[in-house]
This record gives C-alpha cells, structure tokens and sequence, in this order.
C-alpha cells in the first residue's frame, strides 16, 4: 500500500518547486508525476507519421515520494500519513495531526 495514490493532493517539501500543490496524475513505483511542479524543457524530434512537429516541449518530470506530503484541508497544510484498522479488517490511510481519514468511501 502506497502512502501517495493518483489524484491525491500533495505539497512538494523539497526542491526547486518546494511550496507547489498539484494533483498526482501517475505513481511510478517511489517515484511521483505532480501535475505543474518539476517542469522541464525536453527536445522531441518530429515524427511526421504522428503529424508531431518538433521543437521544445515543456513537461512535468517525476518526483521522489519521500520529497512530498498530502495535503491536509482542515489545517491547509502537508500532513504525514499514518494508518489504522478498521472492524472490518479494512486498513485505511489517515492523517496524523488530527487522525482524520483520507479515504473517505
């Protein structure tokens, strides 16, 4: 079980876009795809069977997970992540500042 799933909403903590809130749009093993944050510019070569043009292309790169928080909206802040039980057996992700839950279903 990952402590950061897609569509999560993170604070990244460290780096050149410390500060940033954005939405996950991909977990790639440790690794994170934020949406705005960690944007770079990348060559891309012209595919004409695409109809690509080429050029400098602007795109988000990923991010290590230990460098991110999820967001809290009751202290609107990054919070950790712990975990609890539930008598179901269920094991749900909640935050540790205030022990709320983050899946809500």
């Amino acid at each position: 079980m990952h402590r950061i799933r897609e569509n999560d909403e993170v604070v990244v903590m460290a780096g050149k876009n410390k500060g940033h809130r954005g939405k996950v749009l991909r977990v790639l093993n440790d690794r994170v795809l934020v949406e705005g944050a960690n944007r770079v510019k990348k060559a891309v070569r012209p595919n004409p069977q695409k109809n690509e043009k080429g050029g400098l292309v602007s795109q988000e790169m990923s991010i290590h997970e230990s460098n991110l928080m999820l967001y809290n909206p009751a202290t609107q802040k990054g919070d950790r992540i712990g975990y609890q039980r539930l008598q179901d057996g269920k094991k749900i992700r909640c935050f540790k500042s205030n022990g709320k839950m983050v899946d809500q279903k």
